[in-house]
């Protein structure tokens, strides 16, 4: 089932506070959204603010042509999932149930999950190839480990469009490049990804589109080849930024890449 998400002239904040103003963006199912800018922008304001966590100051936000406003929480649930940045249970769950807590929107109010919600969250957790953890203390593993198992936990979730707040954070460069992979594959399996990112590269290897949030309430939405420019990564990030072409020497693809300039 196809899933359409609209943001139209969005004004999010806190209380008095206007963090982005006529924000404007639409995605959905199959598409990977990008979300580049310094910190303090408003990308971790702009997902709360989609996730319901807070009150939209102006405009609206369609979910199926539906304000959000009138979706039930747990019918929102099935529909929208969210990894965020970091995450510490108060009790010191094993790996596995902290993935089956994914399928909390699936069950009945007083239900416990069924073996087929524990044989969902092992296909989820061997996909990521973290299956050696399942048995783990979530709270006694690494910080990248956790980050992939609150990606583990999300998918178990199954929705059709996954809210990522900087999937990579606390990765190694092997497990940011192998969650990149995940992140197409579930694009291609028709789910929409929207993720931030402090590195433009992950434009390039892993989106459709891009958003660019610059200070200023200045912001730029299209394909990664009109949005990741050296001009705009200077301008938002104040740094020299050279955008160049490689081969990859098996598929012959070419690959764009982002080259900061240090010396001067």
């Amino acid at each position: 089932m196809e899933l359409k998400l609209e943001i139209k002239n969005a004004v999010c904040g806190y209380g008095n506070k206007t963090i982005l103003n006529d924000i404007s963006f639409e995605m959905g199912t199959g598409d990977i959204l990008c979300i580049l800018g310094p910190n303090g922008v408003g990308k971790t304001t702009l997902f709360k603010t989609i996730l319901g966590f807070l009150r939209l100051k102006g405009g609206s936000i369609l979910l199926d042509g539906q304000d959000i406003d009138k979706w039930s929480r747990k019918d929102f649930a099935k529909s929208i999932g969210y990894v965020p940045q970091a995450h510490t249970p108060p009790f010191p769950y094993k790996v596995r149930e902290v993935v089956v807590m994914g399928r909390t929107a699936h069950l009945g109010m007083f239900s416990s999950p069924s073996q087929k919600d524990y044989e969902f969250a092992e296909e989820i957790i061997d996909s990521l190839g973290i299956s050696y953890l399942k048995d783990n203390i979530y709270t006694e593993i690494s910080g990248g480990e956790r980050q992939l198992v609150l990606i583990a936990r999300a998918l178990a979730q199954d929705p059709k469009i996954l809210i990522m707040d900087e999937p990579t954070s606390n990765l190694d460069y092997g497990n940011q490049v192998r969650v990149l992979k995940h992140i197409n594959k579930l694009a291609k399996r028709d789910i929409g990804i929207i993720m931030t990112s402090h590195f433009p590269d992950h434009a390039f290897m892993s989106s459709t589109k891009v958003l660019a949030i610059n200070r200023g309430n200045d912001f730029t939405i299209g394909t990664p080849d009109e949005v990741v420019t050296s001009e705009l990564l200077q301008k938002i990030y104040n740094i020299r930024v050279q955008i160049d072409t490689v081969v990859d020497e098996i598929s012959k693809d070419d690959l764009k890449v982002c080259v900061p300039i240090i010396k001067e």
